[in-house]
């Protein structure tokens, strides 16, 4: 979205007849980016659709605080990078909670990417089956950084308006998120 549309939209979002069309317009031009964000950190396509919308609400009822000295992206973004780690902070206390599994379980990883192999969005190869394998083995946050550097190709100052976490500390998290996963696939040969 260019600068001039984004600050038009700020405008209209401030103006209660012009608010809630505005707002239409935010929830198709992020829906799909947004949605991708998640999913990439969420196993199943309901729950980041859940997530999603958990976004697009908690943005609807906090938009009058919006000034506008973010991009209305990254504010979006930050929105639901929170809201993510939220739902699998919560979802990581109910697998805990119901069947007495620890975060140190092994199989978390596999089940997670098996449930993104078997889903009907999914339609990629044996070598990004491995990858995703590999990706959902990193911890929540590395996991996070990963895929806005690598999916989206986002830049580290973007990340860190959105994460909150220093550039430095972003470098070095997606270096070793990096490793991790190259270690992963060197386990594979």
């Amino acid at each position: 979205m260019k600068t001039t549309d984004e600050q038009e939209l700020i405008q209209q979002l401030h103006d209660p007849k012009q608010k809630r069309k505005a707002f239409e317009q935010i929830v198709n031009a992020f829906s799909q980016p947004l949605y991708w964000q998640i999913r990439r950190m969420v196993a199943y396509h309901d729950d980041a659709d859940d997530v999603l919308q958990n976004t697009f609400l908690k943005a609807w009822s906090n938009i009058d605080t919006f000034r506008g000295d973010a991009k209305l992206s990254t504010w979006l973004f930050r929105i639901a990078h929170n809201e993510t780690l939220t739902f699998l902070s919560k979802q990581r206390e109910t697998i805990s909670i119901d069947t007495n599994i620890t975060d140190d379980d092994d199989d978390a990883p596999l089940t997670l990417a098996n449930t993104l192999e078997s889903d009907p969005y999914f339609d990629g190869d044996e070598t990004e089956a491995l990858l995703h394998t590999a990706i959902a083995a990193l911890p929540d946050k590395q996991r996070a950084v990963f895929n806005m550097k690598y999916f989206q190709e986002m830049k580290y100052e973007d990340m860190s308006d959105i994460t909150g976490t220093s550039v430095g500390a972003l470098k070095a998290s997606y270096h070793l998120a990096v490793k991790k996963i190259e270690e992963f696939f060197h386990r594979q040969e």
